[in-house]
């Protein structure tokens, strides 16, 4: 341990000879402390909001999705993909096919996506959780279903078990709007209502029908044509080397989306919120810091006396300037440690008991703000605090050694 370390440390523990020394000093500390904790925690909340988007998604994304560079559709029965279903760490593919059509119950419309999936759909995803009402099953023997998102189920007024089925139009392709008879330039199917699901997400709850492929193709006149493939791994595999894989074997004209590239603005703005929030709490930390140039001040003039001594006994400025350099670091690295800790707890605590709610009812999927800490933002936190400790103090105090010692 160095001399000047040494002298820091007794200096920051030790009783000083003014009592208001000793307050500066500990609302320094506090000052940096409060801060971090509050950087910690806020950090963890969009981690949870992050993960609790995630978690919504992955009830209807599935892991990996291969969708055209250009175009539409492309026909997936080739060599290549082939190859592609015969890689061993895949489970499942699911054929989906969606275009924009026109619904209609009972005089009311509106616009949807519809999105046709293979028979297997529903095990590619866990999509039974989102399910608040009906089932899943797509067909029978006579019928069609449709699975409704939430907004659209409410826009048009239905429900599974209605006895009425719903009307579909799509404009038939490669084909030119006869003016005279433009019921004849549109493909018509009808599905009953088979289930209604809630992602708490409008891209899908306000948007989407899910229906079975064969209808959709018909409706949309392919014949094997698909607009995406939906992959589903097995467990333990790694979704970054079987997206690379894949990738390499369909090349340059497929892309191969894991979930957070499929909703890729969605995640891009949450990480924009966080590391503004994160920029803004820097602010205030560099603020705080401010405290520790005051108590270094209070310091420097408290132990003249200690300053004398050791001027005596042979150091020199650079060593005394560095004893007031390392109180100011230990005050940083102090409030920070225990600015960590504390956020540590409070979100330990909001996650076991939900001190902090959002609201009760059918209008939040949660009631309580999601939080997840993460080892990473923990120390970058950690040397952020350290770092502003560091460069607030260096200046100040080989100013003030300058003007008092």
């Amino acid at each position: 341990m160095s001399f000047p370390f040494y002298i820091a440390k007794r200096y920051l523990f030790s009783k000083k000879s003014h009592n208001a020394v000793n307050i500066i000093s500990i609302v320094a500390v506090c000052g940096v402390a409060v801060a971090t904790m509050a950087t910690v925690c806020s950090m963890s909340v969009l981690n949870g909001f992050r993960g609790l988007v995630t978690e919504m998604f992955s009830a209807f994304d599935p892991e990996l999705k291969i969708t055209p560079v250009k175009g539409k559709v492309f026909n997936p029965d080739t060599v290549m993909f082939r190859e592609v279903y015969s890689l061993p760490d895949i489970d499942l593919i699911s054929e989906s096919l969606e275009d924009n059509v026109m619904i209609n119950y009972r005089g009311r419309q509106g616009l949807a996506i519809l999105k046709g999936v293979g028979d297997n759909f529903v095990s590619l995803t866990d999509f039974g959780s989102i399910l608040i009402d009906g089932d899943t099953i797509l067909k029978n023997e006579v019928n069609n279903f449709a699975l409704l998102g939430l907004g659209i189920a409410n826009n048009i007024g239905v429900s599974t078990g209605f006895v009425f089925p719903m009307e579909i139009d799509a404009p038939k392709r490669n084909v030119k709007v006869n003016l005279s008879n433009p019921i004849a330039s549109i493909n018509r199917e009808y599905v009953y209502i088979g289930g209604v699901f809630r992602v708490d997400q409008a891209i899908y709850d306000e948007n989407y029908i899910i229906v079975p492929i064969r209808l959709a193709r018909d409706l949309f006149d392919y014949e094997k044509e698909v607009s995406a493939l939906e992959i589903k791994l097995k467990a333990g595999a790694s979704i970054e080397e079987a997206q690379a894989k894949i990738q390499k074997t369909l090349g340059d004209d497929f892309q191969v989306k894991d979930r957070y590239q499929q909703q890729e603005d969605t995640f891009k703005m949450i990480n924009i919120e966080k590391w503004v929030t994160f920029l803004i709490l820097s602010f205030i930390l560099l603020i705080a810091a401010f405290n520790i140039i005051g108590s270094l001040s209070m310091l420097i003039i408290d132990k003249q006396a200690d300053v004398i001594t050791l001027r005596n006994l042979g150091a020199d400025n650079r060593l005394i300037s560095g004893i007031f350099l390392f109180e100011g670091w230990l005050i940083s690295a102090f409030g920070a440690v225990m600015g960590i800790v504390l956020g540590l707890l409070l979100c330990f605590g909001q996650q076991h008991f939900g001190w902090l709610r959002l609201g009760t009812g059918d209008n939040f999927s949660v009631t309580a703000y999601p939080v997840i800490v993460s080892f990473s933002d923990l120390l970058f936190i950690l040397i952020t605090v350290l770092v502003i400790g560091f460069f607030s103090v260096l200046y100040p105090v080989r100013y003030l050694a300058k003007k008092w010692l």
